[in-house]
Order: structure tokens, then sequence, then C-alpha cells
């Protein structure tokens, strides 16, 4: 049997040119539920109208700062021409807060936007990327002077100087001579006996009110008392407070001037020290004149021939100029001089003291919190505490110690930039006056009086 020839033409009156008219099933439910999604969108957001409510428009979270502005878009983001801005303005970030900038020499200055990414839910605002430091200090460039900064910075780990205090040339300003290697041996002579110093003896944060082993941490006579409720600042706990005498030398280091007195010598200026020894000088002969009769002893060179026993009767005048001569003799030469640089100007009987120069905070242009570090001994970021021997060492840990548990990874502490610096210069900081009521705020605060069970004072 012969078969009819299949050609294009034949085989082409087999498709169905017209399906496209006919409605099919999948299609007119697809079209149906995207155009009611559309609709219900639609009325979705037209329900916010009325309440003035724009928080469905928001791209996430606001930050538990900002998140009494959730439903007030524009508290930041600023409306012109009836359009909100995509990000917000400078303007609205600094009616609120004072963002003094880096440095006077900056040849860019970032918007707040760009480093503080606000609709990302409980983030911190202050934890900026990395990438918002290095897009200038990557590659710095200033106006005018030039910056004595380190000009090319991609990271903590991967380029990022030595810390300034121990690089090489640098050596401790202060002129209290400690050996802490002296300090931190076994068995030291303390006030009731041997003692084992430990690093909390002398470095506390000021926060730290614990009872002090050697000394006393009483207020100063005449200072204020500090409030019941106050609590203590970050910084009261972030930075060790410079060692005090009172507090942590007085009771192994007494300042004792003559072995009639008990009581050491106030640790002050030199005037100040001596107009008490004076003082107390001239109490005692008041007490006992007896003792202006001074017997002082025969001294001869041939012990066959003794020599007269000598005898004087002294003014109170006289008996009190030389009692404080003696006792100063000791004190500038010998117990003063333990610790202090003294100096003597011609004309003058009382030395000068040099500054002490205890530095407070060795990273100027960085932050440091030792409450955060609590987990850690002292000496595992200070390894040359326990043999120094010289005051002019510089005891802090350099950058590869830091960047053992500071670096990059899963199971290391954080290492981004704003962890140590800011951008912002808060020495130059400008106090900002609120603008908003309570009123205005949303979730603000109801009157007392309109409060449900809310009877007022009485």
């Amino acid at each position: 049997m012969s078969r009819t020839p299949r050609t294009t033409k034949r085989l082409a009156q087999r498709i169905d040119v017209d399906y496209f008219h006919r409605q099919h099933p999948l299609r007119q439910w697809r079209f149906r539920i995207s155009l009611g999604l559309l609709v219900l969108a639609a009325v979705w957001l037209a329900w916010y109208l009325p309440a003035r409510n724009r928080r469905v428009y928001s791209s996430g979270r606001n930050s538990p700062a900002h998140a009494v502005f959730a439903a007030n878009c524009s508290a930041c983001h600023i409306q012109q021409a009836g359009v909100f801005h995509e990000v917000a303005a400078d303007s609205a970030c600094l009616s609120c807060h004072d963002g003094p900038i880096h440095h006077l020499n900056q040849a860019f200055n970032p918007t707040c936007s760009s480093c503080h990414v606000e609709h990302r839910g409980h983030g911190r605002l202050a934890a900026v990327s990395d990438v918002a430091c290095t897009r200038c200090h990557a590659g710095l460039v200033t106006r005018g002077a030039l910056a004595n900064y380190n000009r090319s910075i991609d990271g903590f780990v991967s380029d990022h100087p030595e810390f300034a205090p121990v690089r090489p040339g640098h050596s401790d300003p202060g002129t209290i001579k400690l050996n802490h290697f002296v300090h931190m041996k076994q068995n030291l002579r303390g006030p009731n006996g041997p003692v084992q110093l430990d690093c909390f003896d002398c470095h506390r944060t000021p926060a730290d009110n614990r009872p002090l082993r050697f000394g006393s941490a009483a207020r100063p006579p005449g200072s204020p008392a500090p409030a019941k409720d106050m609590l203590p600042s970050d910084d009261d706990r972030a930075y060790m407070a410079p060692p005090a005498y009172a507090k942590h030398c007085l009771s192994c280091h007494p300042l004792t001037f003559d072995k009639r007195f008990s009581e050491s010598v106030p640790h002050d200026k030199p005037r100040i020290v001596h107009d008490f020894v004076v003082k107390r000088f001239q109490e005692y002969i008041a007490a006992h004149p007896s003792e202006l009769r001074v017997v002082s002893p025969a001294v001869s060179n041939l012990p066959e021939k003794p020599l007269p026993v000598s005898v004087r009767v002294l003014t109170p005048t006289q008996w009190v100029n030389e009692r404080v001569a003696e006792s100063e003799l000791l004190l500038w030469n010998k117990t003063c001089k333990e610790c202090h640089t003294l100096s003597f100007s011609a004309g003058s009987d009382l030395p000068v003291v040099a500054p002490s120069n205890i530095t407070k905070r060795w990273f100027a242009h960085s932050v440091f919190d030792h409450d955060k570090h609590r987990l850690v001994t002292c000496t595992s970021c200070h390894t040359g505490a326990m043999t120094s021997q010289e005051t002019s060492d510089v005891l802090l840990p350099g950058i590869q110690l830091c960047q053992q548990c500071h670096h990059p990874g899963t199971e290391a502490v954080e290492s981004a930039c704003f962890e140590c610096h800011s951008y912002h210069d808060w020495s130059q900081r400008k106090e900002v006056k609120g603008r908003f009521n309570l009123p205005e705020l949303p979730g603000g605060l109801v009157p007392p009086q309109t409060t449900p069970g809310f009877s007022g004072m009485k």
C-alpha cells in the first residue's frame, strides 16, 4: 500500500496555530493568583495610610537605639517634594547626634549612613565595616599638611603597624623608680611579715573596690563622697588607675623621719613636708623641755685619754632647727630618693621633685578595655613584668601577641577596626539639644494622669 508523502506543508497542517486563543486552566489560575496578590498587596499598603504608618516600607528592623522611630520614617529620611530619600540625610543624624570629624586635614568626609548602616536589626551602629575605614586608610591622602600616620593599612592582621609605645626607641617617660623584678620576688618584707605581691596589689581600675592588702581605699581629706547609686563609667572599668603611694606603698615603705615619732610625713610637696616636720618637733620640745640639754658624745683618737663630755643647752628654736636638719637629711638623701628624682637649686634648702609622668593611657588614638580581658592573667599580656628591672621599660604587649586572639575566623575574637578605633574626634564634641517631644514618638509614654490605675501623687 502506498503512503502519502510527508511534506513540510502537510506536517504543518497538524499544528494548531490558534491554541493561544483557547484558555488553559493552568494559565487562567496563574493569572488570577498573580492579579490577586497584587490587589492584596495594594490593599495591605493602603491599610496603613490612615494611620500614617510607614513601617511597611522599611528595608529591615531598626537598631535598638532607633527602635522608637520604626514607624516614623520622616525622623531620619527627610521628605522633599513628596518623596522620601532612600539614604538618611546627614542633617537628620546631626540634629540628634554630634559627629565631629576625624581630622582637620582629611580629604574625604563620609556621610553618616555610609558607615553606620541602619535597618540591620539588633546590630550595633558603631560596628562599622572595615571597608568604611580602608577606603581612606588603604591609600591615605590628606589636605595641606602631611599626615603623621601610616598611609596604607588594609587590616589588623595584614599590614597594621606595630603599636607606637613598643616600637624601638620608645621608653616609659615615668620618673618613679620602680623595679618590677624586685617587687615580684617571694618572701618580701611586708608590714606584718613575708609577703608575695600580686599585680592587683598595685594595678587596679577605678571601679575595682575590693579591699587593699597593703593600703587604704579611703577618700582623701576634703574630697566629695560619691553618690550611693552612682555606677562606674566605662572608662572606670577599662583603664588602670595610676598607683598611689597612700594606697599601694605606705604599708611597706613608711616615710618615717625620727625615732621619736611613729607617724610618717605626708606624701606631698617638699614645703608641706618641711612644715609638718617643724610643727611636730615644736610640739615635741614644748612637751619635753628637758631635751634642750643636749649631751654631745666625746670623740677621741686616744682611748687611754677620753675627752670630757660636752653639754650644750639650746633654745627651743635651735633644738628644732637641728632636729629638722637631721630629719630632712634622711628624707631627701635616702627615703624620698628611693623613688623620686630630686634636684636642689642654689639658695634653697628644699629640693625640687621631678614630675612623676605616670602614663594613664598609652594608646592615644585607640581604645582598650581591661575589663573585657579579665579571663586572662596579667602576665599573659604583660610578659616582661616579672623580669623588668628598669623604670624605662615599656611593659605593654606588642601587636603579634594581640593577633593571637584577634584575627579572622569563626573561632577568633573580633578584629575589625572599630574594636579599637573611632572615626569621630570626641574631644571636639558639641552638645546637641533634643528636638522630640514624647507624644511625637510612636509608642511614647502615656502621661501619668491618663494611665489606667494611676492615682497620681498625693
